[in-house]
């Protein structure tokens, strides 16, 4: 079990490395949510996502012999990108199992930071048996599944409560659970009344249904626009901390995390990927809703092509479009 002893731990090794990234709040959400929300942005973090907390926090434990050896990890892009830049400041070779169909952004931006990225084709071949392969005598650093990597993500929360102080609510994206389970360890420790509600897509749904049959169950190459939360199933890890800490399990659709992914750009003036905005999407669809309470909401990554932006547009069915929810405000305010 990760205690909250190793956040701050994971705190002090990021303090004056990672960013202390900022909250932003909107009167316009505030008004049609009827509550106080808090949207802790971490797609301004380095390498533009969470993943750094973790990437670093775990990096920069290593021996100096491990370190020489370097570091082998599998990511449909964040981690890896986040690993690749805490590579490129601690010195250490890395190198990323990507999927082919990753977004060329995110594989752009990792071998821009130095790392090398093998390719794999996740219809046929398994992510983990190819770093195995290739592992050698190198450290493999798995991107949700490891204690210093889900201490690292855990931060983010922390912050987020340092910040505004304490919440009723804590909505998180959920894919392999890391930064679901790590935000849900400082949440329980800083706000002990506060519900933690995860999400992840509609067409990923193996987290929640793991989650209320209490039995780990796991989902073969989704369908879904949010990349980062392709992941196959909890990890061994994060599924017993999410079944003792989490309170409730959603999900959203595809046109839910599109209609949310342009609203916040558009009125918050914030590029976030499709996976990034899935707390988002729960709380501004009406999936999940809590009037006059303090919400808080992280925004996991904004790691997006924006050339891609309009055929993201595409991906909504038109049934779901034509049922398109009002608005939620005709201007940012």
């Amino acid at each position: 079990m990760v205690a909250y002893s190793d956040l701050l731990a994971a705190a002090d090794r990021l303090a004056g490395i990672a960013h202390h990234t900022p909250v932003i709040t909107s009167r316009t959400v505030n008004h049609r949510t009827r509550a106080q929300v808090f949207f802790k942005c971490e797609n301004f973090q380095r390498s533009g996502s969470f993943k750094f907390r973790g990437a670093y926090n775990a990096m920069s434990q290593l021996s100096e012999e491990q370190k020489k050896k370097g570091v082998v990890a599998f990511s449909s892009g964040n981690h890896g990108q986040a690993l690749a830049l805490a590579g490129e400041i601690l010195e250490i070779p890395v190198t990323i199992v990507m999927p082919s169909d990753a977004p060329t952004v995110k594989r752009s931006a990792t071998e821009s930071y130095g790392a090398e990225v093998i390719s794999y084709n996740r219809s046929f071949q398994n992510r983990e048996e190819v770093a195995k392969e290739i592992l050698g005598d190198r450290i493999l650093i798995p991107p949700f599944d490891s204690k210093p990597v889900i201490a690292g993500q855990g931060t983010a929360a922390k912050e987020l409560i340092e910040e505004v102080g304490e919440l009723d609510v804590l909505l998180v994206c959920c894919g392999g659970g890391g930064l679901l389970s790590g935000c849900a360890i400082a949440t329980k420790h800083l706000a002990p009344n506060c519900q933690i509600i995860g999400v992840e897509p509609r067409q990923a749904d193996d987290a929640k249904r793991s989650f209320y049959s209490r039995t780990l169950q796991t989902v073969e190459n989704p369908n879904t626009i949010a990349d980062g939360a392709r992941t196959p199933s909890l990890g061994q890890l994060t599924f017993p901390i999410i079944l003792e800490l989490v309170d409730e399990m959603v999900t959203v659709s595809e046109a839910a995390i599109l209609r949310t992914m342009f609203f916040l750009w558009e009125r918050l003036k914030i590029v976030v990927e499709p996976t990034g905005v899935l707390a988002a999407a729960a709380l501004l669809e009406g999936i999940v809703s809590f009037p006059n309470a303090r919400i808080g909401v992280i925004i996991s990554g904004g790691n997006l092509d924006l050339k891609e932006a309009g055929k993201l547009l595409t991906k909504a069915s038109a049934k779901e479009k034509a049922s398109h929810r009002r608005p939620l405000a005709p201007e940012m305010s």
